[in-house]
């Protein structure tokens, strides 16, 4: 096929052609998009790596309920109507990997992009929330 073959069949599918280009732009913005968010997701295997080799934070901003049922040792429970990247707790852990976790993965989202924007440098989201850590078949703890 040579460029006036696309050409062509670009001139007499018109609509098609237009809804390519539409959606090959919209990929291309949502990923720019993604890398300069300022933070990145995590699988629950490169969770389990952080915490045993990195001393990650793990911050779970389920409700309080949700994480006495179950979550992941270690982590730290913070309601989302109370956190403040600009905590006193969390000011010594700018320069440590920080995990937020939540029920899905999009909650997470939104704090951790507060957490870049005060000046955390790791800062990362764990990819489908507690439900992500629970279909990779990883244990909870339950309690406080």
């Amino acid at each position: 096929m040579t460029l006036q073959d696309l050409i062509a069949f670009a001139g007499r599918h018109l609509m098609l052609s237009l809804g390519l280009a539409g959606l090959t732009l919209a990929l291309i913005v949502t990923e720019v998009m993604r890398l300069m968010q300022g933070w990145k997701t995590l699988k629950p295997a490169q969770l389990t790596g952080l915490m045993n080799h990195d001393n990650a934070l793990v911050i779970d901003l389920r409700p309080i309920n949700d994480f006495q049922a179950g979550h992941i040792a270690g982590s730290r429970n913070v309601q989302m109507s109370q956190f403040d990247p600009e905590n006193k707790q969390l000011a010594g852990a700018k320069d440590l990997p920080v995990v937020l976790v939540c029920k899905t993965g999009q909650t997470a989202g939104s704090a951790a992009g507060r957490l870049a924007k005060a000046g955390f440098g790791k800062v990362y989201v764990l990819d489908g929330g507690i439900g992500g850590w629970i279909g990779a078949d990883l244990p909870l703890v339950k309690g406080r």
